[in-house]
């Protein structure tokens, strides 16, 4: 069983300046507190380069992989699976425009594999907790764009 990670938000905003803020990589630090920097070309099977805040002791380096992209639409990555299925992830991002001047984000994380249950009970609250702090970022970066 996978430990799975979703959030749904209505944003305040056009759907193509909620989609600017998740691919301004060079600014996540100015408003993420979970990815305080990520760089990467979009392009399936490129690295994508982040710089992952669980601790106080600071970010850490992890290297993903990007499965899927569609400008304006969606982008997912992964890590590399580990061996004999010990781990495997997945990390969405999908934005719908709802109407002129709003639009839906969701944020979808998984992460499987017998390993799963020690990085859950190790990480999962930290987890949580910072993926819950960079989708409340976006909503609130995306809505002052929009208001400004």
């Amino acid at each position: 069983m996978a430990f799975v990670i979703d959030a749904t938000l209505d944003i305040e905003a056009p759907a193509e300046v909620v989609w600017s803020v998740i691919t301004d990589f060079p600014r996540y630090n100015e408003w993420n507190p979970f990815l305080r920097e990520c760089s990467t070309t979009l392009k399936p099977g490129d690295p994508i380069d982040l710089q992952v805040q669980l601790f106080a002791s600071g970010p850490r380096p992890q290297r993903e992989w990007m499965l899927t992209h569609t400008p304006g639409k969606e982008f997912s990555y992964s890590m590399k699976p580990a061996p004999l299925g010990a781990l495997h992830s997945r990390r969405s991002h999908t934005v719908t425009a709802l109407g002129p001047g709003r639009c839906r984000y969701q944020s979808h994380f998984e992460i499987a594999g017998w390993l799963q249950p020690l990085v859950r009970g190790l990480l999962g609250g930290k987890l949580e907790q910072g993926f819950a702090g960079m989708t409340a970022g976006i909503k609130s970066r995306a809505e002052a764009l929009h208001k400004a």
